[in-house]
């Protein structure tokens, strides 16, 4: 008798992929045990971790598919964190990943309540002139996932006060290269402040970087309009100083042969005239000089 075949189970790369971010946070740093969590957006809610299960032994079929009125199906319970993961995926619908983490620097400077003000220009890629610090309230509490919702309006990430880090992002690759560099940020945050607090950029040029990271993620060249020294593939048109000189040389080039052209049909012009008048004085001549023989043979013979 041949076993049932398992049932298909839905969004399997989906899985996946949270399965390999979990275990790809640890494995660089970012988390430390389950104490992280991942979301990822589906048609009618959000694939999430389930609790207290450790990564290295996570299968798809442990991730935990939970609706928007948080009735879940799978065989384990969904993360303790669910309430955020569900609000800011409802309210965010520019992004599809959740990312939550205990980074060490992150939280360093969360647990003294302190965002990480505009110090350094990299802070944009969060989306805005700062990353918020959201104030302190008990994990799993709808008042930890209505701070967090604050603190993550008009941004992709934030600090959780005496707690960690959440980042946002439309993939998985995306959702770590963010947590990497919000981490670095803090990172560097601290060492600053060992010395002082450090000066902070302007708004207006915190508001050109974020400009010029906006204008990088299209594929452009991040250039302030108007500048043309750009780089180029070889081979692609456009105003390049090689470029230009070699169309400048081009131009010169035609303009010389038309010059010349211009100067021979001008000679011939010119010389046209002048050689039909010397043809009819050449062809006149010996009537000429017939008549006035003929007229000097007169004059003899009347003196």
């Amino acid at each position: 008798m041949k076993a049932a075949k398992s049932p298909a189970i839905s969004h399997l790369e989906l899985r996946e992929g949270i399965i390999r971010t979990c275990v790809e946070i640890n494995r660089i740093g970012l988390n430390q045990g389950t104490s992280g969590n991942v979301s990822h957006r589906t048609e009618d809610g959000i694939l999430i971790t389930p609790t207290s299960l450790p990564y290295d032994m996570m299968k798809p079929e442990d991730i935990v598919d939970l609706s928007w009125d948080a009735s879940y199906e799978g065989r384990h319970r969904p993360s303790s964190e669910w309430r955020f993961h569900r609000d800011i995926q409802k309210n965010r619908p520019d992004i599809n990943v959740v990312l939550h983490t205990h980074s060490i620097y992150c939280t360093t400077l969360a647990v003294h309540e302190k965002p990480i003000n505009s110090f350094h220009y990299m802070v944009a890629v969060a989306g805005g002139i700062d990353i918020r610090c959201a104030p302190y309230a008990c994990f799993g509490t709808q008042e930890l996932s209505d701070h967090a919702l604050e603190a993550l309006e008009d941004r992709t990430a934030c600090l959780l006060g005496h707690h960690g880090l959440i980042v946002l992002a439309d993939t998985f690759e995306k959702a770590i290269w963010r947590a990497v560099e919000v981490e670095t940020l803090a990172k560097m945050y601290v060492h600053a402040l060992a010395i002082g607090e450090p000066p902070a950029l302007s708004r207006a040029e915190m508001e050109r970087v974020i400009e010029q990271m906006r204008l990088m993620s299209y594929g452009q060249m991040p250039d302030v309009s108007g500048v043309t020294d750009t780089p180029r593939l070889k081979g692609e048109k456009g105003t390049s100083a090689k470029a230009a000189g070699k169309a400048s040389g081009k131009a010169k080039s035609v303009n010389a042969k038309a010059a010349a052209k211009t100067a021979k049909s001008a000679t011939k012009s010119a010389a046209a005239p002048k050689a039909a008048v010397t043809k009819a004085e050449k062809k006149s001549a010996p009537k000429a000089a017939a008549k006035a023989a003929k007229s000097a043979g007169r004059s003899r013979k009347g003196s």
